[in-house]
């Protein structure tokens, strides 16, 4: 996943991004919900992690904002604030979850993959596309019942279009998933990653659709590039 976190504590911000971007996922960090707000405007990301006692405004009111915007994707709180009141007032305010520091990585990732599975849909844990199975979970990839061992970009990328099946993604959308803010690549990065994904998959498995983008192939996706 794509996440946005969004603390101004920088012990716990650094703790929270490595933990999540060990664990595979693309993370951008801000501290204040100023840089946050940009940041939403211009970069597709999956979910957002929000702390609530955030500089230059309280992170409640940039929900709310958000929201009031029309922004759909999954928001969890993530506060010191324990009250009952606290709680039902984030996600009165659009959060979809809500959780007390502190907290663990793993618990943290298991719910942004609930949120996750809500907001698109998907009720199961393994997402599956023909011969090929997925396990968000446990980072694993079948094809026909067999291991494939994927890069972590391969697999960030292969999430990608899985997660929007029958849709186009364009370069631009998908190299926004797979790399952080500001982070430098060469230009044929994407496509040297499709290859591979190809290679192991089988050339039917991603879709090329000229002058606009990837998506998921067929379904069956026979057959194996050289």
């Amino acid at each position: 996943m794509k996440i946005l976190v969004v603390e101004d504590d920088p012990q716990l911000g650094d703790a929270l991004s490595t933990g999540l971007r060990q664990l595979q996922h693309v993370v951008d960090w801000f501290r204040d919900g100023e840089q946050a707000h940009a940041a939403l405007a211009s970069v597709p990301y999956d979910a957002v992690v929000l702390d609530l006692g955030l500089p230059g405004g309280d992170g409640m009111r940039w929900l709310r904002r958000w929201r009031g915007e029309g922004r759909q994707l999954p928001v969890l709180i993530l506060t010191a604030r324990d009250g009952v009141s606290d709680r039902v007032a984030g996600l009165d305010a659009g959060a979809d979850d809500y959780l007390v520091k502190p907290i663990t990585i793993d618990e943290l990732a298991a719910r942004l993959r609930a949120m996750t599975r809500r907001s698109t849909g998907r009720a199961q844990s393994i997402w599956t596309h023909g011969l090929l199975s997925y396990d968000p979970a446990g980072r694993t990839v079948q094809w026909n019942g067999a291991a494939v061992e994927l890069t972590a970009r391969e697999l960030m990328l292969l999430e990608a279009l899985m997660a929007h099946p029958g849709r186009i993604l364009s370069k631009a959308q998908l190299q926004e998933k797979l790399y952080d803010w500001g982070e430098s690549l060469e230009s044929n990065t994407l496509e040297v990653h499709v290859h591979h994904l190809r290679r192991k998959l089988g050339r039917d498995v991603i879709r090329t659709v000229r002058g606009v983008g990837y998506a998921l192939g067929a379904a069956e996706g026979q057959g194996q590039e050289s």
